[in-house]
This record gives C-alpha cells, structure tokens and sequence, in this order.
C-alpha cells in the first residue's frame, strides 16, 4: 500500500514537488517517475518539500539523493524545504545536511531563488 501523495507545481523558480506521508520503498518508485517526468532547466532551482512527510527510509533518501542527481544533470540546484526534525537529525547523523540545501519552507525556497536572480 502506498501512503504518501505527491504534488507537483511550478513556481518561477522551477519545479516545487510536494510530498505527504510515508517515503519509503513502497512509494520512492512513484516519486522517481514523477521527477522524470519534471521540467526542470538549466539555473533553476528544484525544490522538494518535505512538509508532510512523516516517515522516510533509507529507500526515500535514496530517492532525494536521484533528485539531487536529477538537479545536477540540469546544472540546476535543489532545496529541501520544510524537513521534519525527526527526517532533519537523520540527515545530520548521515552526513545529508552538508549535501543538501534546506530551507523552512517552498515558499522561502523559492523566494530565495527570486533573490538571488533579481
């Protein structure tokens, strides 16, 4: 049984995929399909927001990690918005929170981007 949706949305910025639930082997392979299916350009920024999420797995992060892949291929950037302390402490105990960009919310995410292109 698969208990996470997923969202997507494009701001400015870039994509914004938005994720509620368990992200976890069950689901990590709907949520590969639908960041293939992203249009994400060169200078963007991907943001995965995380708001909703209430358990990941080693599977999940695997997947964050392929976005973050994904990211590169498009010489774009990615933020992780709106991480769960429970998901943020196993990101710092991994070494995760060096590797990706955080920030409280999409809507900071992508302000942010809107920023910096200003």
């Amino acid at each position: 049984m698969n208990d996470l949706t997923i969202g997507t949305r494009t701001a400015t910025s870039g994509p914004v995929i938005e994720l509620a639930g368990t992200l976890d082997h069950d689901s990590a392979a709907e949520v590969r399909a639908r960041l293939a299916h992203l249009d994400l350009r060169t200078g963007q920024v991907l943001v995965v927001d995380l708001a909703g999420v209430t358990f990941c797995d080693s599977s999940g992060i695997t997947v964050l990690i392929a976005a973050r892949n994904l990211a590169l291929q498009a010489d774009a950037e990615i933020v992780l918005a709106a991480v769960p302390e429970r998901i943020d402490r196993i990101f710092r105990i991994v070494g995760l929170d060096k590797v990706f960009a955080t920030r409280p919310t999409a809507r900071s995410a992508t302000d942010a981007w809107e920023s910096s292109v200003a």
